[in-house]
């Protein structure tokens, strides 16, 4: 789209976009300004505050919003076939960069090679607040859109040594990750043994809690059997204490009851007592020959002092021994 603006005889005379018209050439002249957005890469290098160097890649998205205060400050009038007389518009693109690079060059200066590198997001918005807020490009009627930086590096020299730097620092972080991963592992060892050592000590407590528990309990039980020895003695000692008293009382009773049965025969055999036993053997009355006989031969016996000689004849003993028989 082409914003158009016809001048005849120094005034205008026609403008507005997409215009068609005929003109008379002699006394006219006719300006033709690009409406669309238009893209415009850059690079251009600054200085660190560490003295180092850096590229910055990116591109500006701009348009044109005010064609007619761009027609005053810059020419953009085309000839009869439609060419520009100046490249005015490559003028407009420098103008646009160099705004860009003084916004970036005050805010790089203050960083230095590393955070420079980092700062490409930080660069863009830099670009894009310092481009909407320049004087310059409000007056020359162009609109901001966006700003994008593509790279930010650093010379060939000093990548290649931020390069070894990194990998030098990424090596030693290898070497601190492998060096943390043995030491966990050992560490992680020592917890495993750890809890193997405190997992036997339980072990070996609970093992003396039950021999002790076992130990209690048989001394329990000893007690027990103890006590119920002592019991069963206690028991045996009632028990045979008792037999005695009952022993007692018994030989007491029997002795009482023999006491009783003498006292018994005594007194019955009393009135026998001052009896001549002949007497007593008489008042028996036993008809049987053989206790007259023995009562003869004891009498024989007692005054056998008396007696010289004493013939006892055959017949008698026999009669005697078969009467026995």
């Amino acid at each position: 789209m082409i914003y158009v603006i016809h001048f005849k005889n120094g005034q205008v005379e026609k403008k507005g976009q997409g215009l068609a018209f005929f003109y008379f050439s002699p006394n006219s002249s006719i300006v033709a300004i690009p409406m669309g957005s238009n893209d415009l890469p850059f690079i251009f290098e600054e200085s660190t505050n560490d003295y180092q160097n850096i590229s910055i890649q990116g591109q500006v998205t701009y348009k044109i919003s005010n064609p007619e205060a761009l027609a005053e400050l810059l020419d953009f009038t085309v000839d009869s076939r439609g060419i520009y007389k100046k490249n005015e518009l490559e003028k407009l693109n420098q103008r646009i960069i160099n705004e860009a690079q003084t916004t970036t060059s005050a805010y790089i200066h203050e960083l230095g090679l590393k955070d420079s590198i980092r700062s490409a997001k930080a660069i863009e918005t830099k670009i894009k607040a310092g481009l909407q807020s320049s004087q310059a490009i409000l007056a020359l009627g162009i609109e901001i859109l966006s700003a994008n930086i593509l790279a930010v590096k650093a010379t060939p020299e000093m990548a290649r040594a931020l390069e070894t730097e990194t990998r030098e620092k990424l090596s030693q972080e290898a070497d601190q990750a492998i060096y943390a991963r043995r030491n966990f592992a050992v560490e992680q060892e020592r917890k495993i043994k750890e809890s193997e050592l405190n997992t036997e000590i339980a072990v070996e407590e609970k093992k003396k809690q039950i021999d002790e528990k076992k130990m209690e309990s048989e001394m329990q039980k000893a007690e027990n059997d103890r006590k119920l020895r002592e019991m069963k003695v206690q028991a045996d000692i009632a028990v045979e204490h008792q037999r005695k008293l009952l022993i007692d009382q018994k030989t007491t009773n029997e002795m009482k009851e023999a006491d009783a049965k003498g006292y018994v025969v005594e007194t019955t055999l009393k009135p026998y007592k001052e009896m001549d036993w002949r007497l007593i053997t008489a008042l028996n009355n036993n008809p049987d020959p053989r206790l007259s006989i023995a009562l003869a031969f004891r009498e024989l016996a007692e005054n056998a002092q008396k007696i010289g000689n004493l013939n006892i004849s055959p017949e008698l003993l026999e009669s005697i021994l078969g009467n026995k028989k």
